[in-house]
């Protein structure tokens, strides 16, 4: 069985026992049930007293105060070798003064809990971990109120007995937590920052950190529920990497402030990665002006290596960095959180599924804003992507509600591949589809801007939408369509503004349930130009100003009856309140009429004269010219719609054929991009 298939097999079992279980995880125990990494419940993380405790009693604690190498011990529960501090017991043990070249090292009972206090510390050691903690049940690692501490080790590790760790500067075997008020830098000079080989727990501590590799790691989870965080780092900035037991490996960001500055993935966790609370500024790889691919889309050599790589060498998928903002393999679970990201890669990647229920997103990639390879939904949140490939990507997309502007340099919405390869497994990032995966796109509610120079919303499948209000200014040219579908597309509710370019314009299938109009205008209309769509009375539907050129646009609304006549008219003003681009009723007036449309059918297609397009394309010279419009397509060095026959399009739903090319592509005479697919 494959692992994938395995995964899933276990939380589907998982599930079911949820109803007898439930689905918490105790971050004191450091379990969590496979329910728990449901995507769809997420895990319910219970801290414990101890945990989120950070006050301590020094009548209560063993106190030890560092000069250079040695130690002063008013206390029990610890030995001396040199410049090592043991602790071999449960209890509390508080440091102060400096360590120039030592370590703290815990060694107690397998049921032992130990706190190590730092209360004004500054340990460092030149060939180990600053503090290891070899054997305990749990240590933690208080910084006390209104001090400064530092760890820090060396760039090179001294190992007895062909050992290979600790490798951080701040190494648990067993379960870790850091709490406390006070302020905590590392340097992880050899490795990672801070590593638990188990759960790694923050509840608190101002945390500045720095890595030559990861900053924080928790092999079995993370959990962080408070502190401030600024975390540079060559590799992840956090991440869990547990890819043995599909109930561990999981990370949840429940609060605090984090500055993350990585080489490589921002956070990063092996089964699921759930945020409910926090804020959120990281840069992954550079950021997207170092983006995964150059200017033509193709992998860059040595992608992810570019202060150390300057030939073209080939890279293998073992080792190719990844740098994405967000990243699990199993699912992403966002309840909340103020989230900045500037990534060259992905800013929000899964290889399973990712829903958003809520929090406010500003995204800026070098490669698609947010990716699943199984199921992309987002319920609510605010999202802005200023910069993408692509803006959403999933083998299925569902809107649900909330609000989203984005930018793509390709498609705004894409169910299940296109143009991008990484829909192919081509690039670094393993950004892959399922052969047998049920693509579609479905739009139920929200409100939706699209600024997309490939297609606008693009399905490998069937397109629903059924609510929300959709504004779409999509590409200029003839070899991208705004909206762009394969099997279905219906509508059964929702607003949509949908312009563009003609060429590969379509409309909805002819069973949706709610009326639509697709508009072809004899020439490209400039950007800004209103289009206002009006009742028999004379009142505006709404007025909608594109961004771009556009040459042809579909209309859809809840208002459109049948048998009713309507105004379409271009210019004017409209002095009701916009939304980005669209004014829903407001008082109308000015603009030019081009034409009445009586509705007879669901799905009517027109050119900008009234003419009926038969043609799903818009039939022959109906794209550009509307009815005898060859001249047209002439005058712009475009082609005309093409049948299979060479001819006319067919009619029906609108996808036309298009016409022959590298690898089926739109030739460049015809206006497209010649590295683009479907």
């Amino acid at each position: 069985m494959e692992k994938r298939q395995l995964i899933s097999f276990l939380l589907a079992l998982a599930m079911v026992l949820s109803i007898f279980t439930g689905c918490k995880a105790d971050a004191d125990a450091g379990t969590v049930t496979g329910a728990a990494l449901d995507t769809l419940t997420g895990i319910e993380v219970e801290y414990s007293e101890e945990d989120m405790d950070g006050s301590w009693d020094p009548a209560d604690a063993t106190l030890i105060t560092m000069d250079g190498s040695t130690f002063t011990v008013d206390g029990s529960g610890t030995s001396v070798d040199g410049s090592k501090l043991t602790i071999t017991a449960a209890g509390t043990y508080a440091f102060s003064g400096t360590l120039t070249d030592g370590q703290i090292l815990v060694d107690a009972g397998k049921k032992d809990t130990v706190r190590i206090v730092l209360n004004g510390a500054e340990i460092s050691c030149s060939d180990n971990a600053g503090i290891y903690s070899m054997q305990s049940k749990k240590t933690i690692i208080t910084l006390a109120e209104g001090t400064v501490n530092s760890v820090s080790d060396g760039s090179a590790y001294t190992y007895e007995n062909g050992a290979d760790e600790p490798d951080a500067a701040i190494f648990g075997k067993d379960d870790l937590t850091v709490n406390g008020s006070g302020a905590l830098t590392v340097h992880g000079n050899y490795n990672n920052g801070i590593t638990s080989k188990d759960d790694l727990v923050i509840t608190g501590g101002e945390i500045n950190l720095t890595a030559f590799n990861d900053g924080l790691r928790g092999r079995d989870s993370v959990a962080i529920n408070g502190g401030a965080f600024t975390i540079t780092a060559n590799g992840d900035g956090i991440q869990s990497n547990n890819d043995e037991d599909p109930s561990k490996g999981w990370i949840s960001l429940d609060g605090g402030a984090f500055t993350i500055i990585a080489g490589n993935d921002g956070v990063q966790a092996e089964t699921l990665l759930q945020v409910t609370d926090g804020t959120f500024g990281i840069t992954t790889g550079g950021g997207s002006a170092n983006a995964s691919t150059d200017k033509n889309k193709n992998p860059r050599p040595q992608w992810g290596q570019w202060d150390t790589q300057t030939t073209a060498t080939a890279v293998t998928e073992e080792d190719t960095a990844s740098a994405k903002g967000l990243k699990s393999s199993v699912g992403i679970l966002l309840k909340g959180g103020d989230f900045s990201i500037d990534s060259s890669d992905d800013s929000i990647h899964s290889n399973g599924d990712v829903l958003i229920k809520a929090g406010t997103l500003t995204l800026t990639s070098g490669d698609d804003g947010i990716h699943a390879d199984a199921a992309l939904t987002l319920d609510g949140g605010t999202l802005d992507i200023t910069k993408s490939y692509e803006g959403l990507e999933g083998a299925s997309i569902t809107v649900n509600g909330g609000t989203l502007h984005l930018i793509a340099s390709d498609d705004g919405l894409n169910a299940a591949g296109g143009a991008d390869s990484s829909s192919q497994g081509e690039r670094p990032g393993e950004n892959s589809f399922a052969a047998d995966a049920a693509c579609f796109i479905r739009i139920t509610g929200g409100n939706l801007s699209i600024d997309a120079a490939g297609d606008g919303i693009d399905s490998n499948g069937s397109l629903y939408i059924d609510g929300g209000t959709i504004q779409v200014s999509g590409p200029t040219d003839n070899g991208n369509g705004p909206i762009d579908y394969t099997d279905t597309f219906e509508i059964t509710g929702g607003i949509l503004a949908i312009a563009g370019s003609s060429g590969m314009a379509q409309s909805p299938s002819d069973t949706s349930a709610q009326n639509s109009i697709l508009v072809y205008y004899t020439s490209v209309q400039a950007a800004g130009t209103m289009v206002t769509l009006a009742d028999e009375s004379g009142n505006s539907i709404f007025s909608f100003t594109p961004l771009k050129e556009y040459q042809s646009i579909l209309i859809s609304s809840p208002d459109l009856a049948e048998e009713k006549t309507y105004s379409l008219y271009t210019g004017g003003t409209n002095t009701g309140e916009k939304s980005d681009g669209l004014i829903i009723g407001g008082s109308f007036s000015g603009g030019t009429k081009l034409t009445e449309i009586t509705i007879t059918d669901t799905a009517t297609r027109i050119s900008q004269d009234g003419t009926a397009v038969t043609g799903g394309m818009g039939g022959a010279g109906g794209m550009n010219g509307g009815p005898g419009g060859q001249r047209s397509f002439e005058q712009s060095g475009q082609q005309p719609p093409l049948g299979e026959d060479g001819g006319q399009a067919p009619s029906g739903t609108g996808r036309p054929q298009r016409p022959s090319g590298e690898n089926g592509q739109m030739p460049p005479s015809a206006g497209a991009d010649s590295t683009q697919q479907n």
